[in-house]
C-alpha cells in the first residue's frame, strides 16, 4: 500500500512539474496564432498594394519572435545548471566554499542547493516553477533571452489586440463589456457570449497580464545582470562580483555578448567556469 501511494505520488509529482511548461507552450502558441490571425483580417480588408508586404513583416517578426522563445527554452532545459560531471575538488577550494551534506561534496561560492531539482546548481539565481529547472552559470543566457523575447512578443501582441478591446468597448463601458474583459470565463459558461468571442477576449487579457508580469521579471534580472547579483544576493548591501556593466554582461551572456541574444544558436563561450569568480570587493554605497 505504501509503495502504491509513493507511485501515485511520484506520477503526480512529475505531472505538476511539467504542467507549467504545457500551459506556457500552450499560451504562446494560442497568443501567436490569434494574432496571426488579427494579421491576415485586417491584410484582407485595407486590399491594397501594401497589404502584402505589411502581412508579410508582420508574420515574418512573430515567427521570428516565437523561434527565439522555443529554441531558447529548449536550450534552457537541455542545459543543465548543476554540478553533475563537474570537478569541484583539488586546490582551489579556498574563501567561500561550504559543504552540502545533501549532496555530501564542497561547493563553491554562489552555488546552492535545489531541493526541487535535488542538486547543488552553479551560481544558482533561482528556480524557475515555469520552466521546472533552476536559473544557474550555464543556462542564464537562455533564459534571459527567452525573457527578451516573450517581453517583446507579448508588447506586439497586446499592441495588435487594442482593437480586440476596441470592439468590446465600442457601446461604452457597460457592465456586460467589462465582465467580459475581467471574467470571460463566467461570461460563457454562462452563456452571454459565444465561444469566439470569449477566445478573443481571453488571449486579450493574457496579453496584458502577461506583458506585465514578464515585463516585472524581465527588468528585474536586466537589473541584476547590470548590478553583478544573482537573484539570492539582491538583498546584500555587498556586490563583491560587480565588474562593471561590460564585464558583468560577459560574464553572464559570453563573449558575444553584443550577438548572442539575436539568435540562441550564436556560439558565445562563457569567461568563466561557474566556480572560481573575480572578486571586486566593491560596496555599494547608496544602499
Amino acid at each position: 500500500m505504501t509503495s502504491l501511494a509513493s507511485k501515485v505520488f511520484g506520477r503526480v509529482d512529475t505531472v505538476c512539474r511539467h504542467l507549467p511548461v504545457f500551459l506556457n507552450t500552450f499560451l504562446v502558441f494560442s497568443i501567436t496564432g490569434e494574432v496571426s490571425y488579427l494579421v491576415l483580417l485586417e491584410a484582407d480588408q485595407q486590399k491594397t498594394e501594401w497589404s502584402g508586404w505589411w502581412k508579410a513583416v508582420h508574420l515574418l517578426a512573430q515567427y521570428f519572435m516565437l523561434g527565439n522563445i522555443c529554441w531558447n527554452a529548449l536550450l534552457f532545459l537541455q542545459t543543465s545548471p548543476s554540478i553533475r560531471g563537474v570537478f569541484l575538488g583539488g586546490d582551489g577550494m579556498g574563501q567561500g566554499w561550504r559543504y552540502c551534506y545533501t549532496c555530501e561534496t564542497h561547493t563553491p561560492p554562489r552555488c546552492s542547493h535545489c531541493y526541487d531539482c535535488k542538486v547543488c546548481v552553479l551560481r544558482r539565481d533561482h528556480h524557475c516553477v515555469f520552466f521546472g529547472q533552476c536559473v544557474g552559470f550555464r543556462n542564464y543566457r537562455y533564459f534571459l533571452s527567452c525573457l527578451l523575447f516573450m517581453w517583446s512578443g507579448l508588447l506586439y501582441a497586446t499592441l495588435m489586440n487594442a482593437e480586440v478591446f476596441i470592439v468590446i468597448l465600442k457601446e461604452g463601458v457597460t457592465l456586460h463589456s467589462v465582465m467580459l474583459l475581467l471574467i470571460p470565463w463566467i461570461m460563457l459558461v454562462s452563456g452571454q457570449v459565444s465561444p469566439g468571442a470569449f477566445a478573443f477576449a481571453f488571449i486579450a487579457d493574457t496579453c496584458v497580464v502577461g506583458f506585465l508580469l514578464v515585463s516585472a521579471f524581465f527588468f528585474f534580472h536586466i537589473i541584476l545582470m547590470f548590478r553583478g547579483q544573482t537573484t539570492r544576493e539582491w538583498y546584500s548591501t555587498r556586490r563583491p562580483y560587480n565588474l562593471g556593466i561590460l564585464g558583468n554582461l560577459r560574464h553572464c551572456l559570453g563573449v558575444r555578448w553584443y550577438l548572442c541574444w539575436l539568435c540562441p544558436l550564436i556560439p558565445s563561450p562563457l569567461p568563466g567556469d561557474g566556480i572560481h569568480f573575480q572578486l571586486t570587493g566593491s560596496l555599494d554605497p547608496s544602499r
